[in-house]
């Protein structure tokens, strides 16, 4: 459905997007993750043609966008960052606008409008002056916008910027529908927001990409050690000396001294052990009372930071071996 192929923008000597490549599949929710700066948004107004790229080629659905720009953007619709700034039009009268841009047929154009507002959950708002309306039910307008003209691409710029956690919740079951009959490319800072929406991730960082793949496989591949978390009653202070009768421990820290008198553990042990049980096991034995005993997880916040961080090494350490070529 969508190619970006070795694409490259350069404004002056400052290199904003550097040579990257990735493909969306028909159907498939991606979200572009990376922090502020990092090439998210001029990524996303290549593909839509807002901008032109320096060097590269990007295919929208058959279409090159640099090639048949009308063919390719007729594919794509766009929801920008932010909500619609037509503050006195209602809701319905923004969507028509929007469908009167895209040059929909006006034989169609009532039945797409009524369709839209249904599927973005408008009906009881349609006739309301946009600037009356609370944020969620804005950026549901301004994603109607987008909708409307029978886009098979959507092109979704931080959807949930600014909502509740309510309205976080609806925007983002409104996406997961929508990616049902559409391909979603979807950009967002809120790492937890593409773990839940996103069927892959493309991390960008300083321009360049630092991983392509699923939010299961990113977590997985970065976890790389096995943590447990204990909270204990430990009136005789035993609890450090557990790591000497216990083979597989690495590390024992402690991690936080609770008001109420217990105290939190990290525990690191070998990467295939569970010591969950050994720990049920030994200390009881010890006089020391388990209050919570818990297995950390790897997140997707972890695995972005790890790439991140070994990118930005990587990149370190060249610099330091071409200056000392020098």
């Amino acid at each position: 459905m969508i190619e970006i192929k070795n694409v490259t923008k350069k404004y002056g000597n400052f290199t904003a997007v550097d040579n990257i490549s990735f493909d969306v599949k028909d159907g498939e929710i991606v979200g572009l993750l990376g922090p502020n700066g990092a090439g998210k948004s001029t990524t996303m107004n290549m593909i839509t043609g807002f901008i032109e790229m320096t060097d590269g080629e990007i295919i929208v659905n058959g279409y090159d966008i640099s090639k048949k720009p009308t063919k390719a953007k007729k594919q794509i619709g766009y929801m920008p960052e932010g909500v619609p700034s037509y503050q006195e039009l209602t809701a319905k009268e923004f969507i028509k606008y929007m469908a009167e841009l895209k040059l929909v047929d006006r034989k169609v154009r009532k039945e797409q409008i009524e369709e839209v507002i249904k599927k973005t959950g408008l009906e009881e708002v349609q006739n309301k002056l946009i600037k009356n309306l609370s944020r969620g039910y804005k950026q549901r307008v301004s994603m109607a916008g987008a909708l409307v003209g029978s886009s098979d691409v959507l092109i979704l710029d931080e959807p949930t910027v600014g909502l509740d956690p309510k309205q976080i919740l609806e925007i983002r079951t409104l996406i997961k529908e929508l990616g049902k009959k559409h391909t979603v490319i979807l950009s967002s800072h809120i790492l937890s927001e593409v773990s839940q929406i996103c069927d892959r991730v493309v991390i960008i960082n300083n321009g360049k990409i630092v991983a392509i793949d699923t939010p299961e496989n990113l977590e997985e591949k970065t976890k790389n050690k096995n943590i447990l978390y204990v909270t204990v009653e430990d009136k005789k202070e035993k609890m450090l000396s557990i790591k000497d009768k216990v083979k597989y421990i690495q590390e024992l820290e402690l991690v936080k001294d609770n008001e109420d008198g217990t105290k939190q553990y990290k525990i690191v042990s070998e990467e295939n052990v569970d010591l969950r049980k050994k720990m049920f096991e030994i200390l009881p034995k010890e006089d020391i009372t388990i209050f919570e005993l818990k297995k950390a997880e790897a997140s997707l916040e972890d695995a972005f930071m790890k790439l991140i961080e070994e990118k930005s090494e990587n990149i370190e350490d060249n610099i330091e071996k071409e200056g000392g070529e020098e």
